[in-house]
């Protein structure tokens, strides 16, 4: 990579990463907190103010990539992390649930994930853009570790509204680093591209490529949040860890999943097996699903799915997003991507909703067999992919 691609990468992962941390960071204290809010005896609605955020992403991931295709990707992006402070201060302010409620609305409507990786694309050569989208996907996978590692910490020292306080200056130091760091897209003018009229949003649609992606990016979260339905649960009864321990389980299985995810995203770039290892990655998710099932009595084993579990989700992560900038129509790559972070978010609260929904019905170890299903479709999916050509050096 030159020194702008690293520039570029490096400012907009972590742009990216605030999106997320703006749905990790409560996850693992604010059951907790609602409890002594007036509403707080109603489940359903700390359920829906945790989940509020998914939505509202959901809803707008695609109207804001196709807006990103018309005026452009800075601006959309600093209206949506304007929407984003907009959001945290009224989250930081409220003293009831129906108020944080209408903060998280506010967040996730700043849906800018679409457009971010959008111009990720637009500022990479086709030959380093894995790279570029390996470090954006990488921070997702950092920001939940380190979600895990920081709430508990947060939540003691500042409090729940200091912790959406901390949200909203980050937003804002965002908006300070994308105008004055993040460098100017220049809009490709080759032959090629003069020819293409703006692409159709249902070409987006029908494309069975990109619908695979989808699928798959969907699968993956889904699992994610369902997982943490159980996993937290599962360290406290099996390992004896209290919630503020886990981190000692979590922080060693990202880093090991860093250090063997990246040489293996290079290699297979470099040397033309990407469909081999994306594959072994979706396939790696269904043995740890049958592993959490088969070994999570003890803390080892659970130790062990989890490190397996995020090797696999950063690869996927790291790949999934570069595949859908490289097949999506030139000028419509906002429009495809805001599709593909759409059904990321609806697997994040879907996850959530289905996962709860299966352990009060059949118990916690029916969840890892749902999760194992729905990877073994994915691989079957998967299989079916045509992954595009090799490319040579630019």
């Amino acid at each position: 990579m030159n020194a702008e691609e690293r520039r570029a990468g490096v400012s907009l992962a972590a742009i990216f990463a605030l999106r997320m941390l703006g749905l990790f960071l409560i996850l693992p204290v604010f059951a907790v907190y609602a409890r002594d809010l007036p509403s707080g005896h109603n489940a359903g609605l700390i359920g829906l103010a945790i989940g509020a955020y998914g939505i509202t992403q959901a809803f707008l991931q695609i109207p804001f990539g196709m807006a990103s295709d018309r005026f452009g990707r800075k601006p959309v992006i600093v209206v949506g992390l304007l929407l984003f402070i907009a959001g945290s201060i009224v989250a930081a302010l409220a003293n009831d649930l129906p108020q944080i409620l209408v903060g998280r609305v506010l967040q996730g409507a700043g849906a800018i994930s679409a457009a971010v990786t959008a111009l990720a694309a637009d500022l990479t050569r086709e030959s380093q853009r894995t790279k570029v989208m390996a470090m954006i996907g990488s921070s997702i996978g950092l920001t939940f570790a380190g979600s895990l590692v920081l709430a508990p910490l947060l939540f003691r020292t500042v409090g729940m509204g200091g912790i959406f306080w901390l949200t909203a200056l980050l937003a804002a130091g965002a908006i300070a680093a994308l105008l004055l760091i993040v460098p100017d897209p220049v809009r490709d003018v080759s032959a090629a591209e003069r020819g293409i009229g703006r692409a159709r949003f249902a070409d987006v649609l029908r494309d069975g490529r990109l619908l695979r992606l989808n699928f798959g990016v969907f699968a993956l979260h889904l699992m994610q949040t369902a997982m943490w339905v159980v996993v937290p649960a599962a360290l406290v009864r099996v390992g004896d860890l209290p919630l503020g321990e886990h981190w000692k389980v979590y922080l060693p299985a990202v880093l090991v999943s860093f250090a063997v995810m990246v040489p293996a995203v290079i290699a297979a770039e470099k040397h033309g097996r990407m469909k081999l290892v994306f594959n072994g990655a979706v396939a790696l998710l269904v043995l740890v699903q049958l592993g959490f099932e088969a070994f999570g009595d003890s803390l080892a084993g659970l130790s062990l799915c989890l490190t397996l579990f995020f090797v696999s989700f950063n690869v996927l992560e790291a790949t999934q997003p570069s595949l859908i900038s490289r097949i999506a129509p030139p000028q419509a790559k906002g429009a495809a991507l805001g599709v593909y972070n759409t059904t990321q978010s609806l697997g994040l609260f879907l996850g959530g909703a289905v996962g709860g929904a299966i352990v009060q019905r059949a118990g916690p170890h029916t969840v890892y067999w749902a999760c194992a299903g729905i990877a073994l479709l994915w691989l079957t999916v998967a299989a079916t992919f045509q992954f595009p050509p090799p490319r040579g050096k630019d």
